[in-house]
């Protein structure tokens, strides 16, 4: 298979990690006969340091024309200050809306060599496997915004479009794993709630007749996430609920750092990248975790290019290295490896 990769590498530990998810890439196309063309483009604060855009127009054009984009991490202290002209983060929702990708896909699973990790009681941890699906380009986050010194105002809107649209990815996704869908809203309070009820109630009814229907609102989903988190399968969420859920469900895998996020758009196209920050506290320091990002090389191979069994390997791969008692400082603070030996780890289980 042939297929054009936009490799974005970012801020502080991106480069590190993707340098490793490359080797793994590269290791997949040569086993497996692929010709994957890789351009490597400027985003996030080196962008502004080199350009004063973190979203550059080569780089948009690159990921334009690209079959799947790859980015690193962006951030940290150095654009930091919110009175600046403007920020890496602000590069992130350009690129969400210049490229159309609407639903972001981040898989919370838990890994038996890591429950202890974890701070939520080892018996709820067991067969954890939840695969969230949250709409990306809607809402307040992108809503008109209004500030002076003494008044703010954010406001969030969706269409009825926009929800059938990330539902039905939802509802995809969910026949082909255990076939139940959570949605979450705040339909008891909020109008954009209630509409996402309604459209969501009437889809599955109509279009899924099979699929197990739960609604939940969103104060209660937060509780029922660390009380019975294996109830769950695929959740469903606005922009708002699903950044927050997601954040507060990575703390069920015992590190962020294991992560993987797929935000995808039309014709299969998707931005892959790990859950994590840039840490520059680290960087450099040998003791970021690359499993995250080369789980995201795996998310890409399995959505954007349908190689589902190099995609398996790569995941088999990172269990692989954990069942063998390998671990990055975030998963143990005993004894642990740097960055370069996870990722050799993982690699020499692909070659």
């Amino acid at each position: 298979m042939k297929a054009e990769i936009t490799v974005l590498a970012g801020d502080g530990i991106g480069p590190e990690i993707t340098e490793h998810a490359l080797k793994v890439l590269k290791a997949i196309e040569k086993k497996y006969d692929h010709d994957f063309i890789l351009n490597n483009a400027l985003f996030g604060g080196i962008a502004i340091d080199e350009t004063g855009d973190p979203f550059p127009e080569e780089t948009k054009d690159l990921c334009k024309q690209s079959d799947a984009v790859l980015l690193g991490a962006v951030g940290g202290p150095k654009w930091s200050d919110p009175k600046a002209k403007t920020r890496p983060e602000k590069g992130l929702l350009d690129m969400r809306s210049d490229l159309g990708v609407y639903a972001n896909l981040r898989q919370i699973k838990t890994y038996p060599q890591l429950i202890d990790n974890s701070p939520i009681e080892n018996s709820r941890l067991e067969g954890i496997d939840i695969l969230f699906v949250r709409e990306l380009i809607g809402g307040i986050y992108f809503g008109d915004k209004e500030r002076s010194d003494d008044y703010a105002k954010d406001v969030c809107e969706y269409s009825s479009f926009e929800i059938e649209r990330i539902v039905k990815v939802a509802a995809d996704l969910s026949i082909k794993r255990k076939n139940k869908l959570t949605s979450v809203d705040k339909a008891n309070v909020m109008a954009t709630s209630q509409l996402w009820r309604s459209v969501t109630t009437s889809l599955i009814e109509s279009e899924y007749p099979s699929i197990e229907m739960e609604h939940l609102l969103v104060d209660a989903a937060t509780m029922h996430l660390l009380s019975r988190p294996a109830d769950f399968d695929v959740i469903v969420a606005e922009n708002l609920f699903g950044d927050i859920l997601t954040d507060e469900a990575s703390m069920l895998t015992g590190s962020i750092g294991m992560i993987p996020s797929a935000s995808l758009g039309d014709n299969n196209f998707g931005v892959y990248e790990p859950i994590h920050g840039s840490a520059p506290d680290i960087q450099g320091k040998g003791l970021a975790n690359p499993c995250g990002m080369i789980l995201s090389v795996a998310m890409m191979l399995k959505h954007s290019l349908q190689l589902v069994q190099e995609s398996n390997e790569i995941e088999n791969a990172v269990e692989s290295v954990l069942n063998d008692g390998i671990f990055t400082a975030d998963l143990s603070s005993d004894d642990h490896v740097s960055t370069d030996e996870m990722g050799t780890a993982i690699l020499t289980k692909i070659i």
